[in-house]
This record gives C-alpha cells, structure tokens and sequence, in this order.
C-alpha cells in the first residue's frame, strides 16, 4: 500500500496572512484539523494545526473582554504560528514509511508532494483508515491472535493449515514481541468460512500459542 492510496488529494489549502479565527472557522467547517500554507504561486510554505491556532487564540483571553479579544484576534494571521520547516513525502512512498515518520517526529500529517507541488496530504486518520483495512475490521469473521517462533516457513504452515479447512483470510498483521527474553511474531488475523473450534483445532499444532479467537 502506497501514500496515493490512501492520502486525501488536493487537500484545502490557506495562504499565510489569513487570520486565525478565519483559518479555525475553515477548520470546523471543513473538519480538518490542519491546513497546509502556500505562497501566491501555490508553493508549501508550512503548515499550521488546530492546535497551534488555538493556543494562539488562548493567549491574549484572560485579560481582555470580549470585544477587545475579537479585535485582537482579527489581527492575529497564520504566518506568525505556522511550521516553517514542512516534512513531506512523495506519493509513491510505502504507507508503513510516512506512518514511521509521524510516530518518529510526533506530527500528524504530512504533506504529499510531486515535482515540488503539493498533490494531497497523508494524516493519521488515514493511516488508522490503512489499518483498519490490513486487519478486516469491516468483516465479519473470527478474530484470531496467535505467537509463532518467526522461523523461516512458519507463517507458511499457518496459512496453510487454515487453508485446509476451508478458512479464508481476510485482514492480516503481524508484529514482532519479546516473550520470555525471545523475540517472536505475534499475528492477528481475520478468517472467514471456518468455525471457531475447526479453526482452532487447525492451527493449534503449528503456533506457540493462541492468544486470542473471538467472533467479530
């Protein structure tokens, strides 16, 4: 799965002297809760959180009433809270790769760019969208978690064991855990067309061990 599949294209973009109760209004609006920054040209030029605006709208309110916040406020423009620095990613890049770098950098979204211009925006909820789907989460099945040794062919005889009973595998991850000092894979998978006591039975003799199986 690649960043194109599952970034949000031509994503709403603002320019830098916008001001901050404008930029939050779009955001509300638009239900977004960041908004990349682009010059005249349409070049990114940063990028700007629901967060940062709100700290920024926070800061004069305890002492000043409500008209004079509103005039203050009404002066305050992006530029002056935005990310300068802007982490990007290409289309093409694998998805585990942009969601390494927004857990690795706390950040989360990333702008996509081609040839130097912006062509959408990658954010955790797309990734968690991505997730979802790699595990099944919109089917209907059992829900099977389960630790093997991690050796070459193993994950071969789980396949094959669920296959032999007619079981089809419809959402699939895999992690690796320390169990004991040992490192190990832990899968959770999603299976269909198999009960829950056949499918058990299956696996049983080619996994360490069975950690979870659920009907979802």
């Amino acid at each position: 799965m690649l960043v194109k599949e599952q970034m949000t294209a031509n994503p709403i973009t603002v320019t830098s002297g916008m001001a901050v109760p404008d930029a939050l209004s779009l955001m509300r609006d638009r239900k977004v809760r960041r908004l990349p920054v682009v010059d005249a040209k349409g070049k990114l030029i940063g990028i700007v959180s629901e967060k940062d605006l709100l700290f920024a709208s926070a800061s004069p309110a305890t002492s000043l009433n409500v008209w004079e916040l509103n005039a203050v406020l009404s002066k305050l423009t992006i530029d002056k809270y935005m990310a300068k620095k802007v982490i990007t990613v290409t289309e093409d890049m694998p998805l585990e790769e942009a969601a390494r770098i927004m857990a690795d950098r706390k950040i989360g979204g990333l702008p996509v760019v081609r040839d130097g211009a912006m062509v959408g925006i990658i954010t955790e909820t797309d990734i968690f969208r991505s997730l979802l789907e790699l595990l099944g989460g919109r089917r209907k099945g059992l829900r099977v978690t389960v630790t093997v040794a991690g050796g070459k062919g193993t994950f071969a005889k789980v396949v094959n064991e669920i296959a032999a009973v007619g079981g089809d595998i419809v959402g699939l991850g895999c992690a690796e855990i320390k169990e004991a000092g040992v490192m190990k894979w832990q899968l959770t998978m999603k299976v269909q067309d198999v009960t829950k006591q056949k499918l058990e039975d299956a696996i049983r003799p080619v996994v360490t061990k069975i950690l979870d199986i659920r009907e979802t």
